[in-house]
């Protein structure tokens, strides 16, 4: 059963230096419509695939409170005509500090949210202009106490490391800046250069200076360390909560449950079936107004297909895989398959096993995609 949805909003009042993610500027944007067309795509995907209850929802960009106030209300009277609100156990949504104000914050309470995940990626003013971020530390930390004055209970910001001249000093002040506030979810990541980006086209032309492994690793131990200092615990590579404080929707990924997902861009995983949507806003919306629908290309797994997911997916979390699960999924003894690469992984002290479950090891969590690897078939 499907419990998961996803909405895609590709609006930005600004583009990061950094973001490979399905954006354009908000500006001059046919905004209502495509909202208009979130609704009818959600019509037909429920149709087509229904369900019972969904539990969680995900309103991710794109930067989804660059909406005005009558296109937030608008998207969020769509949710609520399909989703029963008594079922949603977490309702997530992304913003940029600078970009959400008090009202729109009680307006996405009044509409059942209960979790916002703020984009700040550092709390250095010139680190952030690198990034073409457009807030500053003032308002991140006015922003998340409004938050969480408003009454939104669970609060989760983003941090990245290995960031250009970012040093262990600053990754230090960030997290340290992060645990004074009412947060008890933290995000921590390393950057990513990717095609289509700011950051890649200075990277081709010598102009972005690279970080060395062992200074990235370095601050990535620190993340881990002051998140246990601050009883933030590690479920997954790169996310960290308090208790009971996880982030139920992303479990659903790496879990390897299935999920809708609407909007320009966005992905979906169906009765077997992994979707992807066209990209180009107009694109998108022409597609929804003739065919319904907007997924342009379909991948049916195949079983080994699934069972490779579970496992490289599944392990990204600290409890790892459970061998008892991927037997009831899939009816076969995980060690069928992938016995050759856990003993070879658990030899070099990559992973570690119990009685059901593998996991990664700390020196695994550094080594995290050369272990996924060797789980395709």
């Amino acid at each position: 059963m499907i419990e998961s949805l996803y909405i895609h909003i590709p609006f930005c009042k600004q583009i990061c230096h950094y973001c490979d993610f399905n954006k354009v500027y908000y500006d001059k944007q046919p905004v209502m419509t495509y909202l208009q067309a979130l609704r009818q795509e959600l019509i037909t995907t429920l149709e087509m695939v229904p369900t019972k209850k969904i539990k969680t929802i995900f309103i991710g960009g794109g930067t989804p409170t660059a909406l005005s106030m009558d296109e937030l209300a608008f998207l969020l009277e769509t949710i609520h005509s399909f989703v029963s609100e008594r079922d949603v156990i977490e309702f997530s949504v992304e913003a940029n500090p600078n970009e959400v104000t008090k009202e729109k914050l009680q307006l996405l309470k009044q509409a059942g949210v209960n979790r916002m995940s703020f984009g700040v990626q550092a709390f250095q003013d010139n680190l952030l202009r690198t990034l073409g971020r457009t807030h500053r530390e003032k308002e991140v930390i006015r922003t998340v106490e409004t938050a969480h004055q408003v009454g939104i209970d669970q609060l989760s910001i983003d941090l990245m490391f290995g960031l250009p001249k970012q040093t262990l000093a600053d990754v230090k002040e960030s997290l340290q800046i992060a645990f004074r506030l009412p947060i008890s979810h933290l995000s921590s990541y390393s950057l990513q250069i990717e095609p289509k980006t700011i950051f890649y086209v200075l990277h081709q032309k010598g102009k972005l200076a690279g970080m060395s492994e062992e200074l990235e690793a370095n601050m990535y131990e620190l993340v881990m360390e002051e998140a246990e200092n601050h009883h933030f615990h590690q479920y997954e590579i790169s996310n960290f909560a308090k208790e009971n404080k996880v982030s139920y929707h992303n479990l659903t990924y790496w879990n390897n449950d299935e999920y809708y997902g609407i909007g320009a861009g966005a992905h979906s995983y169906m009765n077997g079936v992994r979707r992807s949507n066209i990209g180009p806003i107009q694109k998108y919306i022409d597609a929804i107004q003739t065919a319904k629908h907007a997924y342009t290309e379909e991948i049916i797994l195949t079983k080994k297909e699934m069972m490779e997911e579970f496992m490289f997916m599944g392990l990204r979390k600290r409890k790892g895989v459970s061998k008892k699960e991927f037997f009831l999924r899939y009816g076969e003894e995980m060690e069928t398959y992938f016995q050759q690469p856990i003993d070879e992984l658990t030899v070099k002290g990559w992973l570690a096993q119990t009685n059901d479950s593998i996991h990664l090891t700390n020196k695994g969590l550094f080594l995290g995609n050369e272990v996924f690897e060797q789980f395709l078939l």
